[in-house]
């Protein structure tokens, strides 16, 4: 078993989470349970997946949720882009979580094929 807190990808992927609170807190009052709570829910399932996947003991189950973290952070992305285009989310906060969002995601698929058999054929 793995502690996710050691991960740097989960580490960044936290304090993702932490800046998309702050940042969709001021979206419509009628999107509270919409785009405000999916942007949110994408994010925090990022780590959360990262998380779970160290707790089930194996390269391999990791590897699997680092792929449903992988699509949960392309999901984020989209929420992002979403919010931006609707003139919630202003541009240089976007452009700030988009970057970090897509860092994540490079890194979430560098851990992926340091845990495939290809990733290692690939070395």
């Amino acid at each position: 078993m793995k502690n996710f807190r050691d991960l740097k990808v989960w580490q960044k992927a936290h304090q993702l989470v932490l800046a998309i609170y702050p940042a969709s807190k001021d979206f419509p009052r009628e999107e509270v349970y919409g785009e405000t709570s999916q942007m949110r829910r994408s994010a925090v399932s990022v780590a959360a997946n990262l998380a779970e996947g160290c707790g089930r003991g194996s390269d391999r189950a990791l590897a699997h949720y680092v792929s449903i973290a992988s699509g949960s952070a392309s999901e984020l992305e989209y929420h992002l882009l979403l919010c931006h285009d609707l003139g919630w989310l202003p541009a240089k906060i976007h452009a700030d979580l988009e970057a970090r969002t897509i860092e994540v995601k490079r890194m979430l698929t560098g851990l992926r094929s340091k845990l495939t058999d290809d990733g290692a054929a690939n070395r």
